[in-house]
């Protein structure tokens, strides 16, 4: 190989690299990757814009667009009240299937993020052993449709990209209607493995909570047993913060100073404790706001307010709120409140003010998990026409010769002229994450053909795997990319694959499409971390999960899984 193609060999091994290291940013990665490429000369400012319209990457696009729309309809809310009900077991089977078959339609975070509430509040099956099965089966029903999942559409993108017609809506059924049959098959045998969510299972002992004593207080210049706050009601002080320096643990004869910060753990409902202690202030009361309206959050993954401190995130103007503590699973957090960096997945209890209710970036940054909720829900006819208009648009797709891409077009400015969705909630939660991560693959895969590395892997593979069976390759692509999912998410790895599987299979001479959907099956297949699909983070949270909990009860699921789509993909798809 010459140096440029040397060149392009090190870019594509440290994009590996960087999304291993960085699994929580792979948009910038792959951005990055796109001005490297540039740079290189790899690619062209046409190929970009191209690649930038791409229709498999617009129709991704516009269906994300869809789902912030029909997220606020009442179909799964509906649906929810009347699956759990009856015996535990049909509950839990009820609740399983009806969250796989929504998830081939809708956004499976958007119909996990609807029932988790439901089902944390429901009396019949225990939330522990519900929440992680109900990821697992939103997981397997994003396989069933081309539109089931961000993964599906990504692979679809780049196929286009290579001069294919699109994928069939349900190209993946077959194969997924197996693998969501069997896998349920283990999920519901195996539910009881799980362990028991207790009812106070949101761990409220965990939510750190801090008070500054202000000038003149009259705790000034007492100790901690002096002024009482060693035996308060279900709430602890942990830790103290003096002029940038830690204190923990506290001594009871620890004389108070003022602008001490006093740092609690406990029981979150005994907050108003602390209002009874003279010159006492919570983080939240900085905000001015009441301590009564208080309202418990989940940070999305795609939240605004992740990377920043509590104290930077500037919570009263984005959602007339303020932190009264916090909260993250598998860490014990400590120092100032204010100086604590948010994660998705924390949780967060809000003092919110008037305006909360019907501020239109809730959904975008929080699952409101008890308290106020949006009043920004679509009602009366906005709601049918929002839930009847997609299925049309769909039904239009499978029975016409008109695109999906041309009848999304027409959806969306149909919910836009009737309000359902605005141009501002568009604006605000454009999807900027998933365009350059596709936007970065499809370069990543043009510059891999134009370095002419493409023909040279191929050629390789041709003679490495001479008289060997392509099977051997499906295999290997298939838990490559599997592993990838667990370690870089799975949109990542499906953007990072396909343009090796779609080289291997040129280079083998065979049809490249089984290679392309074993990237685009493995890539769905995450199951023993909660850090390869969204879903998973969200109950990993929600239910109080270890990382254990999902080797332990995820492997069998992820034998199974791999087992039909490995004997299935070369029948149903022939090399």
């Amino acid at each position: 190989m010459i140096l440029s193609q040397w060149l392009f060999v090190v870019i594509f091994l440290m994009t590996l690299v960087a999304l291993i290291r960085f699994p929580t940013i792979p948009e910038r990665v792959f951005g990055s990757v796109t001005l490297v490429c540039l740079a290189s000369s790899f690619v062209s400012s046409n190929d970009i814009l191209n690649n930038a319209v791409n229709p498999g990457l617009v129709t991704l696009l516009l269906l994300v667009l869809c789902s912030f729309a029909y997220e606020r309809t009442s179909i799964l809310r509906r649906m929810s009240a009347v699956m759990l009900s009856g015996h535990a077991k049909s509950a839990s089977a009820k609740t399983l299937i009806f969250t796989a078959l929504s998830s081939a339609l809708i956004s499976n975070t958007a119909v996990v993020a609807t029932l988790i509430s439901t089902v944390k509040k429901n009396t019949l099956v225990n939330p522990g052993k519900l929440l992680l099965p109900l990821s697992f089966a939103a997981i397997i029903g994003g396989t069933l449709t081309l539109v089931g999942t961000s993964t599906n559409l990504i692979v679809n993108s780049l196929w286009i990209e290579q001069g294919h017609s699109s994928l069939g809506f349900f190209e993946f059924s077959l194969i997924g209607i197996v693998a969501l049959v069997l896998c349920l098959l283990v999920i519901l045998g195996r539910q009881n493995t799980l362990a028991d969510m207790k009812n106070d299972a949101l761990k409220v002992k965990e939510y750190l909570v801090e008070a500054e004593v202000k000038a003149q207080s009259k705790l000034i210049g007492k100790s901690i047993e002096d002024n009482g706050l060693r035996n308060l009601d279900a709430l602890f002080l942990v830790e103290l913060v003096r002029e940038g320096r830690l204190i923990s643990p506290v001594a009871p004869d620890e004389i108070i100073q003022c602008h001490d910060r006093l740092i609690f753990s406990g029981d979150i409902s005994k907050v108003l404790v602390l209002q009874q202690f003279d010159g006492l202030s919570l983080f939240a009361e900085q905000s001015g706001l009441l301590r009564e309206n208080l309202t418990e959050v989940l940070i999305k993954p795609d939240s605004a307010v992740i990377g920043k401190t509590l104290k930077t995130a500037g919570f009263r103007a984005r959602f007339d709120a303020a932190v009264v503590a916090i909260r993250r699973e598998g860490t014990s957090l400590s120092g100032k409140l204010g100086e604590i960096k948010i994660q998705a997945g924390d949780f967060l209890v809000l003092a919110v003010g008037n305006d909360f209710s019907a501020r239109t970036n809730l959904s975008k940054n929080f699952f409101i998990l008890s308290g106020h909720t949006p009043d920004s829900m679509l009602t009366g006819w906005r709601d049918s026409l929002a839930i009847f208009g997609f299925i049309i648009a769909i039904g239009v797709t499978l029975f016409t010769s008109i695109s999906l891409l041309s009848s999304l077009m027409f959806y969306i400015a149909i919910l836009i002229l009737t309000g359902c969705l605005t141009v501002n909630e568009i604006k605000r939660r454009f999807p900027i994450e998933i365009w350059l991560i596709v936007l970065g693959a499809l370069t990543l895969a043009q510059a891999f053909e134009n370095s002419g590395v493409a023909g040279i892997f191929a050629g390789q593979i041709e003679l490495l795997l001479a008289e060997q069976s392509a099977i051997i390759a499906l295999v290997v692509i298939f838990f490559v990319t599997l592993f990838l999912t667990e370690v870089i998410t799975n949109s990542a790895a499906a953007a990072l694959i396909f343009p090796v599987a779609y080289n291997v299979a040129i280079g083998l001479g065979v049809n490249p499409l089984p290679l392309v959907m074993a990237v685009a099956f493995a890539a769905s297949g995450s199951f023993i971390s909660p850090y390869g699909y969204q879903t998973n983070i969200m109950v990993f949270n929600a239910g109080n999960y270890k990382i254990s909990d999902f080797i332990r009860y995820g492997w069998p699921v992820t034998a199974v899984y791999s087992v039909v789509v490995l004997v299935m993909l070369p029948q149903v798809y022939k090399f």
